[in-house]
């Protein structure tokens, strides 16, 4: 298996693009259960801090601090990927090199990964994975998409239940964040 160059550092924190195989699928939303069911899986066994999360029909966004002495965030996403895909059925498309090495094709096979560098960089993340449906068209208000730690802030009176709204954009520096 090829080793990407990724940055290590323990008790990191890190913002992540994972994607499906297929960008047209709705697969993530359609099977919701079983994608967190997966995630709360591996973090029984290996845990870390999601300070934020969006899921999308074809993709998702989060951001993890990871324990002290502890960077493997590799193995967890690894984990993530085959426990959500083991619980789905087996009608995804694959090429023969996934044929040959028994992989899934829901899957793609590289994720985005960006250290996060300081207070500043950590709020950007936050806030563009929290602004990633609307920037796709999928609701007008942030607070209208249902799978996101969104919600989660809003109870914690970290942000407005109108923050990101269809006339409240915040303040556009969400081209600044790569990985999509």
């Amino acid at each position: 298996m090829t080793n990407y160059r990724r940055n290590r550092l323990p008790g990191g924190t890190f913002f992540f693009t994972v994607a499906l195989a297929n960008r047209r699928s709705t697969l993530l939303i359609d099977e919701i259960a079983h994608l967190r069911h997966a995630v709360g899986y591996v973090r029984i066994h290996h845990p870390f801090e999601i300070v934020a999360w969006v899921v999308m029909p074809d993709h998702l966004h989060a951001v993890w601090t990871l324990p002290q002495n502890d960077d493997d965030y590799a193995m967890r996403w690894r984990q993530i990927k085959a426990t959500f895909s083991r619980r789905i059925g087996c009608d995804e498309g694959r090429s023969a090199s996934r044929t040959r090495s028994a992989e899934r094709g829901i899957w793609q096979r590289r994720y985005w990964e960006h250290t996060v560098r300081d207070d500043l960089d950590l709020a950007r993340h936050i806030e563009y994975v929290h602004y990633n449906p609307v920037k796709h068209g999928h609701v007008a208000r942030v607070c209208d998409w249902p799978y996101s730690t969104f919600h989660r802030y809003v109870r914690n009176e970290i942000y407005p239940a109108d923050w990101g709204g269809e006339f409240d954009e915040p303040d556009g520096r969400y081209g600044e964040v790569e990985g999509e």
